[in-house]
């Protein structure tokens, strides 16, 4: 069993958060996608300008999730208006929770996941809500069993691509 420890991010984490980021969407979608289209997206995702702007947002938070020192997972959440879609003031967003590929079923993703209902409980929020690619089962799967259900879709764009992202919610007792 490996000592994971879950830390907030801030801009000095800024690199290890960039590489992390770029590494961890390149291992789970570079085999479903062009080069171009994954090149195109971690470009402009990852790039300094727009993770210092998210490192920024009050009403973003971003974690790290390390083994000893080694970064080895992230979570972003928004809440109010820093939300990717609904804004709804009840609610709490799991942008992003990503775990490098030799560490997935090493329980980093659940701890990442813990760590956003527990936030999202402290903020009072009646639901959370996050957008996962309709291919992605193994994502889905984690979800359903963490009790999240399906509500809606929305269009995500890849480079020129169109995908189709599952919304999922989890009601939380207020």
């Amino acid at each position: 069993m490996h000592n994971i420890s879950i830390q907030k991010t801030t801009l000095v984490d800024l690199p290890k958060l960039q590489s992390i980021g770029r590494q961890t969407f390149f291992e789970t979608f570079a085999d479903s996608n062009t080069k171009e289209n994954m090149q195109q997206y971690l470009d402009q995702t990852f790039n300094k300008e727009k993770l210092t702007k998210e490192l920024s947002n009050l009403h973003s938070e971003l974690y790290l999730a390390y083994i000893n020192e080694r970064v080895v997972g992230y979570l972003k959440v928004n809440y109010l208006q820093a939300q990717t879609e609904l804004k709804d003031e009840h609610a709490f967003e799991i942008e992003r929770i990503y775990v490098l590929k030799e560490f997935l079923g090493k329980q980093v993703g659940q701890l990442l996941y813990n760590k956003a209902l527990q936030l999202a409980k402290d903020r009072r929020a009646t639901y959370l809500w996050l957008g996962v690619w309709e291919n992605n089962a193994r994502a889905i799967n984690f979800y359903k069993k963490n009790g999240l259900t399906e509500f809606d879709k929305h269009i995500f764009m890849l480079g020129d691509d169109k995908q189709t992202d599952i919304l999922m919610k989890l009601e939380l007792l207020s």
